[in-house]
């Protein structure tokens, strides 16, 4: 019996694609959880995947270039985290501005703003942070409009110039200005403001 459950568990591992990310409980349909956990550690002792948490892996993606697995992407395992918690999430601090081309700079920090509970989260030599937000603060917006805003919040009103400005009004989209102008009405009034210019 242990053997036909390791069978399915490591079927449906190679049903994933390469660099997702999954959790233990991806498996809970087929054992229980102890069983699942050494089911998984065979997995990881082969080498077929890769365990970044507890109770968290990924299938992670070889580069025949380098000649070794690439390090485990944060954006994926924050998206899965939310996926998994059913959290509304948005890229904030040094990864919005790196997302918006404000930032060439590689984030140690992966900060994202959630309507879940504060957690962090040391993976590798980076930390993925989740930042609470009040439902008031980020229900009814696009993810796009939360990123610029936390992206503005982030440089500080002082840091932002004309380059700022523009860099955003060639990276968001006619479609996203017309969505961003409505849905910051409620930012701080300093912070609407530089959102009029972009959007003009």
């Amino acid at each position: 019996m242990a053997e036909k459950i390791y069978d399915l568990i490591k079927k449906r591992l190679s049903s994933f694609e390469k660099g997702e990310i999954f959790f233990t409980t991806d498996f809970i349909d087929i054992a229980d959880l102890p069983t699942i956990r050494k089911c998984l550690g065979r997995q990881v002792e082969d080498g077929n995947i890769r365990r970044i948490l507890a109770g968290v892996y990924e299938r992670p993606i070889y580069s025949k270039l380098l000649k070794e697995y690439l390090p485990t992407d944060l954006e994926k395992v924050a998206y899965a985290f939310a996926r998994k918690f059913h959290w509304s999430i948005s890229p904030s601090g040094d990864v919005a501005l790196n997302k918006l081309g404000l930032s060439t700079q590689v984030p140690a920090v992966w900060s994202y703003v959630s309507d879940g509970p504060y957690r962090n989260f040391k993976i590798a030599d980076n930390t993925l942070i989740f930042k609470h937000k009040t439902n008031r603060e980020i229900s009814f917006m696009s993810g796009i409009s939360i990123m610029v805003i936390e992206a503005l919040k982030t440089l500080g009103k002082s840091n932002i110039d004309e380059k700022v400005i523009v860099t955003l009004k060639k990276r968001l989209s006619e479609k996203n200005k017309n969505i961003l102008i409505n849905e910051a009405t409620n930012a701080p009034a300093w912070i609407f403001n530089f959102i009029r210019r972009v959007c003009e």
